[in-house]
């Protein structure tokens, strides 16, 4: 049996948080919001990184499934974008005048992805989805914006709910919410409201948190496309997460069609900081129109990190690489569970997969799964998706399987 690992060094380090950091750990990688159940479980700080491993401050090693939220890719420390990230911090990174690395970024998107004719750059998923919702509603004069309900578009007040803290009534007033996959809803809303709907946002597959990932239904998309067309709105697509893990040329074409504007961000630099929203050519004047900006957003180490990326995604054809290593983890998981008499659901992406206990209305037994695995060094997380990254080997996938055995062998003998 696996020793199950400690953590008195990160505790030490929460207390130090709290005291003088809200929250201690804030947002999602925080133990307040949900996803750290129960938090003794979980490390809350980590000391270093190295291909799919981190590792805490009391040295226990992690196969990292999470990968930072998204934007380990690669690995930690991929080499090829570490050197070029270097080449480029040696000559400048936030300078008074861009870099040209920023337009050789650019013409890269513009050539990789499907639907792109330009790339405006800054620095999270937030910034460039706002951006998209500011662009729609600049280029029609409109205000409604639809979304599918399970969604997560980022933080600011037009992305939340009214009963959010700090959220008033004028943040979300124009905000409509449909059921997901229900394309005959939205044809109805367009009737509801001629003219009025700037755009439609949506995930290209609906990956929210406490539930199963959910694919689009046939001729979804196409539909969902054609009424937009149809109501000159514009069709935004959140690749913030899934972006290049399903396609490199998007995820909008792994479905079959063409996004007006889609942003993305986790993948795109393998941890650098920069995010993207590209789009057709009818926005790009009303995409120049807007006040948008920030300190860092021109920043070029990003942009080098971010090239050397996406040429080496290409290289290794990474969304076959991931989808084939994300079947091993699926396939093995779930013979595991079954072994002890689980029900284990692995739903979405392979590239990205999402775990959940089936018959588990309390999320007890889940929450007790993947606490035993963390303590044994695989970091999975409740109630998210996870991330396959490129540097996991079938030695991690092996090892991922046998502490998942331990995991769900302690369950039942403690339900006994």
């Amino acid at each position: 049996m696996k020793a199950c690992y400690e953590y008195p060094k990160s505790r030490e380090a929460f207390l130090r948080a709290a005291r003088v950091i809200p929250s201690g750990v804030y947002g999602h990688l925080g133990p307040a919001e949900g996803c750290f159940v129960p938090v003794e479980a979980f490390p809350l700080f980590s000391s270093r990184a190295e291909g799919t491993y981190f590792y805490d401050l009391d040295g226990n090693r992690f196969i990292d499934y999470m990968c930072a939220y998204g934007p380990n890719i690669l690995g930690y420390g991929d080499p090829d974008v570490e050197e070029a990230a270097a080449r480029q911090r040696a000559l400048g990174d936030c300078t008074t005048s861009p870099s040209t690395v920023m337009i050789d970024f650019a013409e890269l998107l513009v050539d990789t992805v499907a639907s792109a004719d330009w790339a405006f750059f800054a620095k999270n998923g937030n910034d460039v989805t706002s951006m998209a919702v500011m662009l729609a509603r600049a280029y029609t004069r409109r205000k409604k914006i639809v979304f599918f309900k399970g969604y997560y578009h980022g933080v600011s007040p037009w992305t939340q709910k009214l009963d959010y803290a700090g959220i008033i009534e004028e943040d979300v007033a124009h905000n409509i919410y449909l059921d997901w996959n229900d394309a005959d809803a939205l044809e109805e809303t367009f009737r509801r409201y001629p003219g009025q709907i700037a755009a439609v946002i949506s995930q290209p597959y609906m990956h929210g948190n406490f539930a199963d990932n959910v694919m689009p239904a046939e001729g979804f998309w196409q539909k969902v496309r054609h009424l937009c067309s149809e109501n000159g709105t514009v069709l935004v697509i959140d690749d913030v997460r899934a972006g290049f893990r399903l396609d490199l040329q998007g995820s909008d074409h792994y479905f079959g069609f063409e996004a007006d504007l889609i942003c993305f961000c986790k993948a795109l630099a393998n941890g650098y900081n920069v995010s993207a929203l590209c789009g057709k050519d009818f926005l790009k004047n009303t995409a120049s129109s807007l006040s948008y900006t920030g300190s860092y957003w021109l920043s070029a180490v990003p942009f080098a990190a971010g090239i050397a990326c996406i040429q080496k995604m290409k290289r290794l054809n990474i969304p076959a690489s991931l989808n084939e290593t994300g079947k091993k983890l699926r396939d093995g998981l779930i013979e595991t569970a079954r072994k002890y008499g689980y029900d284990l659901h692995v739903t979405g992406a392979l590239a990205l997969p999402y775990l959940r206990i089936a018959d588990d209305p309390s999320l007890r037994t889940h929450q007790a799964f993947i606490a035993e695995c963390v303590r044994r060094g695989v970091f999975f997380t409740n109630h998210h998706n996870h991330f396959i990254n490129a540097a996991m080997t079938d030695a991690d996938i092996r090892e991922t399987i046998e502490v998942a055995d331990e995991a769900f062998r302690v369950l039942r003998e403690r339900e006994a």
